[in-house]
């Protein structure tokens, strides 16, 4: 379960310095795909770089990485060990999160790291990551309403929480795309707590320079993906110049180009596990404001090829099913509902039930063919196929759907 705090992971850290610097990110969507390009930014430069992003793809260790590559399940395993007998020893009870995140941690100091790029799990001011205390810059990406159980039921009491990450002389990077109330939260907090230089980015008065533009003017990048590659190329450059000086924008965006993170409007061929031909669109989005970002990419991008959309959708318990929905599907689409997995090390996460995806569907008017396919995700792609013949499939509405196709697609070599 979630658990609040910092006292229990800075227990279970007590005995240990961290001996690198942060590069700490807060928001509702967004988070993992900055850390991406960040990470890769920063090694493109020869800055020895470790990630930690959550939730797993689809094993625990890859939520850790060192030099863009997921750490050894040896080493892993071996780290865990000695936060779990610490955690045991010292009657700490700490959750499955923060004894993932004192394992990180303690996985970057035994790599010997430079900069750990750290994404919050839940929220910020309270969250198991803000243990950190010295970062070399702080990033806010978009805020939407998510996880309000925790963080509270207005924008601005959401906005509070993420802001809770920043540090006194840690200069913060936020998404000037934010709503103007979101933005004023950030630049109080940033006042109050003396974070400083305060940056909005993309900027309203076009400080990105001149290399920046030039490699957007190439791109073929989704709006929502140019306002994140701005705050981590921002943020990149503002680490990278602490730690190297004389860091070059153009290597900087070098390694961008490389960035990959899988589950975000990725392209993925299922032929191994269905026999069909045509690929499919993977995306993680599970609240209304990612499925608002998808359902444009859908309408512009895949719908003008072909009316139909086939959705392939699952849910966390407690996700307003509606509001995503009426984000995603239009009347004349089919969905087949799916329920996900169990996800190791995080057994408070359930999925809804399918039939309730369902009824949410008919009740907005959707009179597409409407499948069930209850627990299994396989069987799910393998009606979908069938469904669409080769009209587009999308498959979303949660990460952890994500994690189990991408599971099945391994396994099946």
């Amino acid at each position: 379960m979630i658990q609040p705090g910092l006292a229990r992971i800075s227990q279970l850290l007590e005995h240990s310095t961290l001996r690198w610097r942060a590069v700490h990110v807060a928001g509702t969507n967004g988070k993992g795909s900055v850390c991406a390009y960040i990470s890769a930014m920063l090694h493109a430069v020869n800055i020895k770089t470790g990630r930690f992003t959550s939730p797993h793809l689809i094993d625990r260790w890859d939520s850790i990485s060192i030099e863009e590559k997921p750490i050894d399940e040896s080493k892993f395993r071996r780290a865990e060990d000695v936060v779990k007998f610490r955690n045991s020893e010292g009657d700490i009870r700490a959750s499955e999160f923060e004894v993932l995140t004192a394992t990180a941690f303690e996985l970057f100091n035994e790599e010997k790291v430079q900069v750990g790029v750290i994404e919050v799990g839940v929220g910020g001011r309270h969250d198991a990551t803000n243990i950190v205390q010295h970062p070399l810059v702080t990033v806010i990406t978009k805020i939407g309403r998510d996880h309000q159980p925790l963080l509270g039921t207005s924008i601005e009491e959401i906005a509070n929480h993420k802001a809770g990450i920043m540090k006194h002389g840690a200069a913060c990077v936020v998404d000037a795309t934010n709503s103007d109330s979101v933005l004023r939260v950030l630049a109080d907090t940033a006042q109050e707590v003396g974070a400083e230089p305060f940056h909005r980015s993309p900027s309203d008065s076009g400080q990105e320079n001149t290399d920046f533009q030039k490699y957007l003017g190439k791109s073929d990048l989704e709006p929502h993906q140019r306002t994140n590659l701005a705050l981590a190329y921002r943020a990149a450059l503002i680490a990278a110049q602490q730690m190297a000086p004389a860091v070059s924008s153009q290597a900087l965006l070098e390694g961008a180009r490389g960035s990959v993170w899988p589950g975000r409007l990725q392209t993925l061929d299922i032929r191994a596990l269905t026999g069909r031909r045509e690929p499919v669109t993977l995306d993680g989005a599970h609240n209304p404001q990612s499925a608002e970002v998808l359902g444009f990419y859908v309408n512009e991008r895949v719908r003008p090829k072909s009316r139909r959309i086939t959705w392939i959708i699952a849910a966390s318990l407690g996700k307003d099913l509606r509001e995503l929905l009426l984000r995603l599907v239009q009347s004349h689409d089919n969905i087949v509902a799916v329920e996900f997995g169990p996800v190791d090390g995080m057994p408070w996460v359930v999925p809804v039930n399918a039939e309730n995806i369902l009824e949410v569907a008919r009740s907005l008017g959707v009179e597409g063919l409407l499948e069930n396919a209850g627990e299994d995700v396989l069987r799910s792609l393998q009606l979908a196929a069938r469904t669409a013949t080769g009209d587009p499939i999308v498959i979303c509405g949660s990460l952890y759907l994500v994690s189990d196709v991408l599971r099945l697609l391994r396994d099946a070599g």
